[in-house]
C-alpha cells in the first residue's frame, strides 16, 4: 500500500468513526469530521499532512502526493 492510499484510508476511517460516534454517543463528535475535512483541505494545498509523516515513519512506501 502506498502512502497516499494509507492516508486516504485513514481519513475515511476517521470520518466514518466520527459520524458513528456523533450518531450513537454525542453529536459533538461531528467536530472530528470537521477537523478531518479541514486537515485534508490544507494538505491538498500545502502538502503537509501529519498522518503522512506518521505513516512514513512506520515504513509505508512513498506515493505520488505526499513525499
Amino acid at each position: 500500500m502506498s502512502l497516499d492510499r494509507a492516508v486516504f484510508a485513514f481519513l475515511g476511517c476517521v470520518i466514518l468513526a466520527s459520524v458513528a460516534l456523533a450518531h450513537f454517543v454525542n453529536p459533538w463528535w461531528i467536530a472530528l469530521t470537521i477537523f478531518a475535512g479541514l486537515n485534508a483541505l490544507q494538505a491538498a494545498f500545502t502538502g503537509f499532512c501529519p498522518a503522512a509523516m506518521l505513516f512514513k515513519r512506520f515504513g509505508v512506501r512513498t506515493g505520488a502526493a505526499f513525499r
